[in-house]
């Protein structure tokens, strides 16, 4: 009698029902990842707008520049020099608000939690 080698069909269902377990998890943690690593990207982004805010405070005779233009700042920090940034969202959507009064604020919309705010320090 000659025995059959092989897998049977319970058998490599119970396998393919694995594999999708262990996909299914490593996506999900990885979809995580990428997130934290966007909302990184924005709050260092935002430190980094924040510094030239306040470069531009002590050059510009203790009064901070005005924001303009959405997606770009201008900051105007004497009649000779400007300092122009960029800040464009990972995800390419419109999510930083800028304000100003006599003070600045620029905010992002983060896909962890809420919101990220940057704003005068002076």
């Amino acid at each position: 009698m000659k025995i059959k080698r092989g897998f049977t069909l319970l058998e490599m269902l119970v396998v393919i029902g694995i594999i999708a377990i262990l996909v299914t998890i490593g996506f999900a943690s990885y979809s995580t990842v990428q997130k934290k690593a966007r909302d990184a990207k924005r709050q260092g982004d935002l430190k980094a707008a924040q510094q030239v805010m306040e470069q531009c405070y002590s050059i510009n005779g203790f009064a901070y520049p005005v924001i303009s233009g959405t997606g770009t700042i201008t900051a105007m920090c004497d009649a000779d020099n400007s300092i122009t940034f960029t800040l464009v969202d990972p995800l390419n959507t419109d999510t930083y608000i800028y304000t100003y009064t006599q003070d600045y604020s620029i905010t992002a919309d983060l896909e962890t939690s809420t919101t990220f705010t940057v704003s005068n320090q002076q």
